[in-house]
């Protein structure tokens, strides 16, 4: 029998969650029999959260059978691309009705990243009004913010001083620590959260780099490290600082792999830098982020 994951308070929410989010991206194009294979494994390792979007094609539909045959097993959270409330309150409510419940424990405003948005969401009409209504007739217990791309610290930073969010979302991993201002930001962010108690959910944790000419096969839209011990040290690169969440990669195939190693003994421990800096050489890891390219995925 493997070991459980690690389970630890998720922010102020009070609800011990898996170290590992379940990354319902994984699930956007998949048929319900595949899907239904990827759930025993999340029940032999104690993973008890999973994240989704209204975005991710038809992962709410795979999760809906998940939830209904375990009722109340899962902290579930979704998201929303929506700036104003009535589109907000809208795709939350089919959200429900996809995920069949009656509420969700997290909504999240999803990438939200650019000014412009960040102001019509936060103003007034904008989604995150119309959230904190949907919150206050029992649609969803906590509001939280998500986001993708170097400029994303700062601009949760902005989005808290606005709100008051219960979680937060970024890409996490050694490629991107290494650049000075994403670290810098990052680590603001983090004291921020720490401070006042907002859980901190990470992604693209095991990202190797952009995809090349005639790399594949393709089942996100970067991709992954495959080498089981640099995948296990780049999981460790998280888990080995308190506190912080690793959401799965969007490619199912890793699920398991990511699983393991989060449940290994040592994943609690910082790897060496001496190898995480030989990893980045052997795998051509690179960031997936540059400032422009791709910031809005």
């Amino acid at each position: 029998m493997p070991r459980v994951i690690e389970h630890t308070t998720f922010g102020r929410t009070g609800h011990e969650s898996s170290r590992v989010v379940f990354g319902a991206a994984a699930l956007s194009r998949m048929r319900q029999e595949r899907a239904d294979e990827l759930l025993p494994h999340l029940l032999e390792f104690g993973v008890n959260h999973i994240d989704v979007a209204a975005s991710y094609g038809d992962a709410e539909l795979r999760v809906a059978p998940w939830l209904a045959a375990h009722p109340g097993r899962f902290f579930l959270a979704t998201k929303t691309g929506d700036r104003t409330a009535d589109g907000a309150r809208a795709s939350l409510e089919r959200s429900l009705e996809r995920l069949g419940v009656d509420r969700v424990d997290l909504i999240q405003l999803h990438n939200l990243v650019e000014p412009e948005e960040i102001e019509t969401a936060h103003g007034p009409g904008g989604a995150v009004e119309g959230l904190v209504r949907a919150r206050e007739e029992g649609l969803a217990r906590y509001i939280g913010v998500t986001g993708h791309g170097l400029r994303i610290a700062a601009a949760h930073r902005t989005s808290l001083d606005r709100f008051d969010f219960d979680s937060v979302l970024l890409p996490y991993n050694h490629s991107l620590w290494s650049i000075p201002e994403y670290r810098t930001e990052s680590e603001a962010l983090l004291a921020t959260c720490a401070e006042r108690g907002v859980a901190v959910q990470t992604i693209k944790s095991v990202a190797r780099r952009r995809w090349e000419e005639g790399d594949g096969p393709r089942y996100s839209w970067y991709e992954p490290l495959r080498d089981p011990d640099a995948l296990a040290r780049a999981v460790r690169f998280v888990l080995s600082v308190p506190g912080l969440f690793l959401n799965s990669s969007s490619d199912a195939t890793l699920l398991r792999p990511t699983l393991e190693a989060a449940a290994n003994p040592d994943a609690g421990t910082a790897p060496a830098a001496s190898a995480l800096e030989a990893d980045a050489a052997v795998q051509g890891i690179r960031p997936l982020f540059d400032g422009d390219a791709l910031e809005r995925i």
